[in-house]
């Protein structure tokens, strides 16, 4: 079936997976060849792009999504996220959510992860209560890249912490880490799993616990086992340097994920309360000013 676009999907994401970015892309815009109008390829070439910073490539993905006559919820997300990403602009982001939300009210649950980090994004600690209150499943993606994630009560926990609310964040995380404790006992070798324990950790002040913890989540799954998750949990393993008090640690780490596709973005960077720890120092502002859009020449 040397024509199938889905063939050529599906291995780019092995590709992508594995970290061949190029064959990845290649096989992706294949794929796109042989079935233009198929949303789910589109979507899967533009993030790609996405996470390899490459937005403009990204944006003529998204552009050709938006074309289309029905419209699935992340075709209207993409080009709101690009910018996100690109240019540390979260409003798109959340105007689109609000407008998907207003035109089918039922459709909540489906963006709660989402709203809740555009709220945190945006330091709306209400708003984000309110995003939290809609979710419908015991976990949510914390990066929407790979599989850590976050339970409620740790992100009443970060409501918390960024509505100046010392108390409350740390009952909160320490009702999550209980819950955490016997999700990683039961799959000590998850290196997502144990990665969360360490955010945690971090949250609570257990220094020694959560550098050890996502420390071996590295261990488990690097980058270079796994360009998705293995990323992702590099990039949580640096909050947990900057939430631990190992600054010099927390920006080695993010100087790499700089240099990875899937690592940091300037959105990132720039928006996530989760570097609050490292604003202010120069070494940290020289790699947010490296991932910042650059203007034309």
């Amino acid at each position: 079936m040397p024509n199938n676009a889905r063939i050529f999907e599906l291995n780019g994401y092995i590709d992508r997976r594995q970290g061949h970015w190029d064959d990845a892309e290649h096989k992706l815009e294949r794929a796109i060849e042989l079935d233009p109008r198929n949303d789910d390829i589109l979507f899967g070439a533009g993030f790609t792009y996405l996470c390899s910073r490459d937005y403009e490539h990204a944006r003529e993905i998204s552009d050709r999504g938006l074309a289309l006559p029905t419209k699935s919820n992340y075709a209207r997300l993409l080009p709101a996220w690009i910018d996100f990403h690109e240019r540390g602009d979260c409003r798109p982001w959340h105007d689109v959510l609000e407008k998907i939300l207003a035109e089918n009210p039922a459709s909540a649950r489906d963006l709660t992860r989402g709203r809740f980090f555009v709220s945190l994004y945006e330091r709306d600690p209400v708003a984000a209560e309110r995003a939290l209150a809609t979710l419908d499943y015991p976990v949510m993606n914390a990066r929407g890249i790979g599989d850590v994630k976050f339970s409620p009560a740790y992100a009443r926990g970060l409501i918390a912490r960024i509505n100046g609310d010392a108390a409350g964040a740390y009952d909160a995380f320490s009702a999550a880490r209980v819950q955490q404790e016997k999700v990683v006992r039961a799959a000590p070798e998850d290196a997502s799993k144990l990665c969360s324990l360490g955010l945690i950790d971090a949250s609570l002040g257990r220094k020694e616990e959560a550098l050890r913890e996502g420390r071996r989540a590295v261990e488990l799954l690097p980058p270079t086992k796994d360009a998705l998750n293995g990323t992702e949990i590099l990039y949580f393993y640096a909050v947990i340097c900057a939430w631990t008090g190992e600054r010099d640690q927390a920006i080695d780490h993010l100087k790499t994920l700089a240099t990875l596709q899937a690592g940091v973005s300037y959105g990132e960077i720039r928006l996530d309360p989760f570097w609050d720890p490292l604003r202010g120092d120069p070494h940290f502002e020289q790699i947010v000013a490296s991932l910042a859009p650059k203007e034309p020449q």
